[in-house]
């Protein structure tokens, strides 16, 4: 297998509740264009519910925005595809810009690749992770991965586009009863099944884990793969990402 060279960028962006996912638009879109090379970038996020396509043509979107809001979270329109997710201070947001000729060929590689290595990253924390959907998760997957068939830790999706491909998600490290609250009355709004129960944390398995420890461990699988070039986004990106904001607010009246 060929080593790539990838920068890994761990700045959160903090400042509107869009700017991240604003900040992976316009990564992808310098990475299709050869401006930057490949970028996996691993941060804190502020609590968002991020909506994807499917929920925005839902009846009751308008409703589920507002059920966001009143349990403190911000509602964003998120880059890739899938249902609503739930990110907050005590989970991680990932996300991995490549440039690819041909980004079609290489879906299920990619989603393999970033499962198997969060799988890889969560056992040596000592976590009985697998990859699996379960029956009655939310934002459901055949590349998520959760907790001994259990309760789901970690979801993924993927955008596409001319040169480039983007695969982006969160993984839940504490707090996962933040997660249920939010999602019962947003998934009743856009008449979505879910059971409650394959929510969880994976602090909720192994106590004591942190932000810190499970950043740490998903670098070391990274590195495994992957020639990590520590870096920082140019200002271009960041400027094209405030440009780019307004595209991630939900359009509801």
């Amino acid at each position: 297998m060929v080593v790539k060279t990838l920068t890994l960028v761990t700045e959160s962006y903090l400042g509107h509740p869009a700017m991240d996912v604003a900040v992976s638009h316009s990564t992808l879109s310098a990475v299709a264009r050869g401006d930057i090379p490949g970028v996996f970038r691993l941060n804190v996020p502020v609590p968002v519910v991020a909506f994807g396509r499917a929920d925005r043509v839902q009846p009751g979107y308008t409703e589920a925005v507002r059920a966001a809001g009143a349990h403190g979270f911000a509602a964003v329109e998120r880059l890739a595809g899938g249902r609503a997710a739930v990110f907050h201070e005590s989970t991680l947001a990932f996300s991995w810009a490549t440039p690819e000729a041909e980004p079609r060929a290489g879906i299920t590689a990619r989603f393999r690749l970033v499962a198997e290595l969060m799988t890889s990253a969560f056992a040596s924390l000592g976590i009985d992770a697998r990859i699996g959907e379960l029956p009655g998760e939310y934002c459901p997957g055949a590349w998520s991965v959760n907790v001994g068939g259990r309760v789901k830790v970690m979801g993924v999706g993927q955008r596409l586009v001319r040169g480039a491909a983007h695969v982006g998600g969160v993984v839940v490290v504490d707090d996962g009863e933040r997660i249920r609250d939010v999602l019962i009355p947003v998934y009743r709004a856009l008449g979505l099944d879910w059971d409650p129960r394959t929510s969880g944390a994976l602090a909720d398995r192994s106590p004591g884990l942190d932000n810190a420890k499970v950043i740490a461990a998903i670098i070391t699988a990274l590195g495994g793969h992957f020639d990590l070039d520590l870096g920082e986004l140019p200002e271009s990106v960041i400027v094209e990402a405030r440009s780019l904001v307004s595209e991630h607010l939900p359009k509801v009246a």
